[in-house]
């Protein structure tokens, strides 16, 4: 009978040739979104809405192939919402762009409230709490009170924001390597 001896798990960056390039596509692809933040949007709506009736029709179809055993119910009701979802963005991407930035002002304002009371009720972190949670609640805002405009271009700016801090992070520090050691095996004797 043997035993595994013990795992180490190594987790640490390391920037390649590849990574170099791969950065400098992905900041140019940043670039590019940024420069036409309105057509960004309308193409990442359509590739959510694309994203979920694939998704819908793939939980769907695992949910018949559990026909008559446990679970059939929950995915099959899981995979219709998702397609109906999916075909919904897909068909009024203008619909679609107006409730995805509805949601992203809420969740900055959520975010941002939350923050600023957790300043206010931990004294030791309070500056930086404070700042961020400001941040949060004036974009909350300024999508609130900017609706129309906010509706053709924040998914496009963040889309364009999220390229480039990538973008970046690959250039100056590669991806993300995982190393797994597995000492020799011990015997042992019975």
């Amino acid at each position: 009978m043997t035993a595994e001896g013990p795992t180490e798990v190594e987790v640490r960056r390391q920037r390649t040739g590849w990574d170099v390039v791969l950065g400098v596509l992905v900041l140019i692809a940043g670039l590019v979104v940024l420069g036409n933040v309105v057509f960004a949007t309308v193409v990442s709506v359509l590739f959510i809405g694309w994203m979920a009736i694939i998704g819908g029709v793939v939980a769907l179809v695992g949910a018949f192939m559990r026909l008559g055993k446990g679970g059939f119910w929950p995915i099959a009701l899981g995979g219709g919402l998702l397609l109906v979802l999916g075909l919904m963005l897909v068909r009024r991407p203008d619909i679609g762009a107006l409730t995805l930035t509805l949601l992203a002002g809420a969740l900055f304002l959520a975010g941002g409230i939350t923050r600023i009371v957790a300043a206010v009720e931990n004294p030791g972190d309070r500056a930086m709490l404070l700042f961020s949670g400001i941040v949060s609640t004036l974009l909350g805002l300024i999508v609130f009170f900017n609706i129309w405009t906010a509706t053709l271009t924040l998914l496009g700016i963040l889309l364009g924001i999220q390229a480039l801090t990538e973008g970046i992070t690959l250039l100056l520090f590669g991806r993300l390597h995982v190393d797994v050691h597995r000492d020799e095996p011990a015997r042992a004797a019975y």
